[in-house]
């Protein structure tokens, strides 16, 4: 499965230098300072309230994001997150990439019940479905399809795992 993304080719010097063409440097400015004081923030709903009303996010009811969780900070808008989903410490999404010849945008869905590990990296135009599970340290990607166990760099399918034996024996 392919990533859904939209390029938009630059000349020149990298993608990157363009930045401020794409979006605006005091809306980085904005972002980056709420996304700081959101990723050290211990009171859950405060920091769900950042992302949703300040950011622009969909974030779900009961969604718990874990200490030091970056979100994009120049699009932040693209990011949905379901209800009831824990996103682990450290984590990264992101819904840009700045490369030499080009840039992308996709947004990023992440289901209901979803589990991301610690120190994931959640790369833009990715869905991973409801009840999914992300092991700690995981690139992802590609899409996730709902209930499955993924983990790894290249992401791939985990089986044999704790996780999977004890849904297998209920």
């Amino acid at each position: 499965m392919s990533r859904k993304v939209t390029s938009y080719p630059v000349e020149g010097h990298n993608s990157l230098w363009y930045i401020y063409r794409t979006v605006s440097p005091w809306k980085g400015v904005r972002n980056f300072i709420f996304i700081q004081i959101a990723r050290y923030c211990p009171i859950l709903p405060l920091k769900n309230w950042i992302y949703r009303r300040v950011l622009g996010m969909k974030v779900g009811k009961h969604t718990a994001f874990g200490l030091m969780a970056m979100v994009d900070v120049f699009f932040p808008e693209l990011i949905t997150v379901g209800e009831n989903s824990v996103i682990g410490y450290n984590t990264t999404i992101l819904a840009h990439e700045y490369l030499i010849k080009e840039y992308r945008l996709g947004e990023v869905v992440i289901g209901e019940n979803v589990m991301i590990g610690a120190n994931t990296t959640i790369l833009p135009g990715v869905t991973i479905g409801d009840g999914a599970v992300v092991a700690a340290g995981s690139v992802v990607h590609k899409d996730v399809a709902a209930g499955m166990f993924v983990g790894g760099n290249p992401l791939r399918e985990l089986k044999g795992s704790r996780c999977s034996e004890t849904a297998e024996e209920q």
